[in-house]
């Protein structure tokens, strides 16, 4: 409002409340839990539950990975359910992580530490998550959610898709070197050195990452810039998109039909197989139908293993639409749980973040499910 120095004053200006001190209160003690701090609909509460009880599961494993004697470590199971906060809440590193645990009351909740734990060294956290890789502890946290998710009849064992994606590696182009050159001489910036690439036909069969030999140079396509990546492989369930089985290889041009092969291996019971264009070879085709599985791959214009006959199946067209669910895994994998550019080196590690980030998106689901029901 416009008021002109003559207009009278407001007879409201005197009701209003009175302005209250901003004083600065140093208390030592709280008598509020962490617990009693978050609201009882947080979504974070049902992810909590399900978490605790896939690690109950684990407990005699995390008993055969640790000493009975020596200084005590970080417990597995805050460890995990920190590195599963990492991925819900797209928190870019682990040393940022460790901050944000130390200031955070529902975090804080989440893990199990009380308002006066001291938080981890972000060094000894990733030293102690070394050790949980060496113990395939992802593999069994994962299975774990998928038994608690076939517990509440919530997966299907009959129909799946299939479908790879490919995941950028902590490594630059520049430490794509030569296998079999002699020593570069010292580099002008350590930090960023010149390399002049240009020109030089380069492949994975006679140069490597010095930073991460395990990625390969991979193209996705004509015109498309090639990286140095992995491929992450997802066998989903139609019934709810649900992740049944996940496994990350090396990027080469058959990898995603590969590993799909593999992944059916794990469900017996499978009688479809959903997929896209590129699955439509005579070598998946066959492959899956000596394992008693139709496919319902996407048919190619000419080329293709697909016959008319084939996609006129009943089913083809559920699944076919089916399995665009699966787009949504590979989305919140890289948006969410910060897989779109790798921040782990070497296949085993990549191999081990790509099963624990499909083990939280399960939990996700599984949590929107339940509240559905």
């Amino acid at each position: 409002m416009i008021r002109s120095y003559y207009d009278p004053p407001d007879p409201l200006e005197g009701s209003q409340p009175m302005r209250g001190d901003d004083p600065r209160h140093e208390s030592m003690f709280s008598y509020i839990t962490p617990d009693a701090r978050v609201r009882p609909d947080h979504p974070l509460r049902p992810i909590r539950r399900m978490t605790d009880a896939a690690l109950a599961q684990l407990s005699p494993r995390f008993d055969r990975l640790y000493s009975t004697m020596g200084r005590p470590s970080i417990p597995p199971e805050q460890l995990l359910r920190a590195l599963l906060l990492q991925m819900l809440y797209s928190i870019r590193s682990e040393r940022l992580l460790v901050e944000e645990l130390d200031y955070s009351v529902l975090y804080r909740w989440f893990v199990g530490l009380s308002l006066d734990d001291p938080i981890w060294d972000a060094t000894t956290f990733t030293k102690n998550r070394d050790r949980l890789l060496a113990g395939d502890v992802a593999d069994a946290f994962f299975a774990a959610v998928v038994t608690a998710i076939k517990a509440e009849g919530l997966m299907s064992d009959e129909h799946f898709t299939v479908d790879g994606t490919l995941l950028e590696a902590w490594a630059g182009l520049k430490s794509f070197q030569r296998t079999d050159a002699d020593p570069p001489p010292p580099p002008d910036d350590p930090g960023n050195p010149t390399v002049n690439f240009h020109g030089e036909t380069r492949s994975n069969a006679t140069h490597a990452s010095t930073t991460d030999p395990d990625a390969q140079l991979y193209r996705k396509g004509a015109g498309k810039e090639a990286k140095l990546t992995y491929m992450g492989h997802v066998l989903l369930d139609n019934r709810h998109g649900l992740v049944t089985n996940v496994c990350a290889t090396a990027a080469t041009g058959t990898a995603e039909r590969e590993a799909a092969l593999l992944l059916l291996t794990t469900v017996p019971k499978a009688t479809t197989v959903g997929g896209d264009k590129h699955y439509d070879v005579a070598s998946f085709v066959d492959g899956v139908r000596d394992l008693g599985i139709a496919p319902h791959v996407a048919q190619k214009i000419r080329g293709g293993a697909m016959t008319d006959e084939m996609t006129a199946a009943p089913g083809y067209a559920i699944s076919q639409r089916k399995r665009k669910l699966i787009e949504q895994v590979f989305g919140w994998m890289k948006t969410i749980g910060g897989l779109r550019k790798l921040r782990h080196r070497g296949g085993e590690l990549v191999d081990w973040i790509l099963t624990f980030t499909a083990a939280a998106y399960n939990l996700i689901r599984l949590r929107t499910l339940l509240a559905r029901a």
